[in-house]
Formats: structure tokens, C-alpha cells, sequence
């Protein structure tokens, strides 16, 4: 899914230094090794961050906090194959995103939700026709609470249980908001593609 802000042609270009070698050269003391870091995955953290909070100049600041972190822990960082660096900076972005909504007493909770949740049903045949950054839109206009777990639940793969215990929520609360955000995400896609047919 990709939402980001746009870089310069060199932070678009073909990325050729490995993680491997990005870390090494960090930790090796390179000073311009950490400004590689942040060119190569700032764009990327600030999309997954805007999977969780809507606003930019808020999304900004937690990009900050983020790499903040990051370069503070970054020698903490256990290196297990190429991607991992990309995971781990997805996860802390996640993390600060998800801890920012809570601070700031953003995330609220639809109720009434049916207790028949089948979450191993796909969400509609259909959803390889619609472009992934109409996705997003669609994904950005849920519901916060909803969006959060949705997030949480198919993007970071975090598994209901350990999600409820990071939003202090019940467990079944956490599966009944991602069946919300799917029926609402099902409707939002069945009426982009139907408005496209016609």
C-alpha cells in the first residue's frame, strides 16, 4: 500500500547498498550513514503511520519521535536477513502511531457488533480491482478503532489477544471492531466497483 510523502529522485532511484551493508556502514561510524537510513525508509514509515493517523502535521511528528528512536536503538537492532531493518522500522512507526492515539484519546469503539465473525472469509473477490491508493482512502475513512485493530490485526499480523492487550481492550472487542472495519471496507469496495462499471 503506498501513501507517502515524495522524495527526491535520488531517494527514488534503485536502492543498491544492502541492510547489511547500511548497518555495517552505521555502525562503522560513517556519518552519512544514518541520513541513508532515513532517505531509504522515511517514505515508507510515513506511510504506514498514516494507516493510523489521519492528519499529517500529527503523522509528522510522530515520524520524528520514530526515527528518533530508531537511530537511538539502532545498535540494539539484531539483524536476521534482508527486510528485517524495513520490518523493524514498520513496527516501531506502528508502535509510536498506535501510542500517539492513545496519549491523545483518539481511538473510540463502535458497539453492537453480531458475535458471528468469520474472519477467514476474504473481504470481496473483487478487492484486486481497486487501486491501492484508493485502498487506502477507503482504509484512512474507517472508523479510528476499527482502522486501528484492521491495521494491527491483517497489516502487522498481530493476533487479537496480544492486540487487546495494547488498546486495553476485551479480546472480543478486538475481533468485533475488525469485523466492523471489514463490513464497512466490503461496502466501500463493492460501490467503487460498481461506480466503475457504469
Amino acid at each position: 500500500m503506498a501513501v507517502g510523502v515524495q522524495g527526491s529522485k535520488k531517494d527514488r532511484g534503485a536502492v543498491t547498498e544492502t541492510e547489511r551493508q547500511l548497518l555495517d556502514a552505521i555502525r562503522g561510524g560513517d556519518p552519512q550513514a544514518l541520513r541513508r537510513l532515513y532517505d531509504r525508509y522515511s517514505r515508507y514509515a510515513m506511510a504506514v503511520g498514516l494507516r493510523y493517523i489521519h492528519d499529517r502535521s500529527d503523522m509528522d511528528d510522530v515520524l520524528q519521535d520514530s526515527f528518533v528512536s530508531i537511530l537511538g536503538s539502532i545498535d540494539r537492532f539484531r539483524y536476521k536477513g534482508e527486510g528485517s531493518l524495513k520490518a523493524w522500522v514498520s513496527r516501531i512507526v506502528t508502535n509510536r502511531a498506535v501510542d500517539w492515539l492513545k496519549e491523545h484519546r483518539r481511538i473510540k469503539f463502535v458497539g453492537d457488533i453480531p458475535d458471528e465473525i468469520d474472519e477467514e472469509k476474504e473481504i470481496i473477490p473483487e478487492i484486486d480491482a481497486v487501486p491501492p491508493e484508493i485502498l487506502n482512502r477507503m482504509i484512512r475513512q474507517l472508523p479510528v478503532g476499527c482502522r486501528t485493530v484492521l491495521n494491527l490485526y491483517v497489516f502487522e499480523q498481530i493476533p487479537h489477544k496480544d492486540i487487546a492487550r495494547r488498546l486495553n481492550i476485551k479480546e472480543k472487542t478486538s475481533h468485533s471492531q475488525y469485523a466492523h472495519a471489514r463490513r464497512l471496507l466490503e461496502k466501500m469496495i463493492r460501490e467503487y466497483i460498481s461506480s466503475q462499471r457504469i
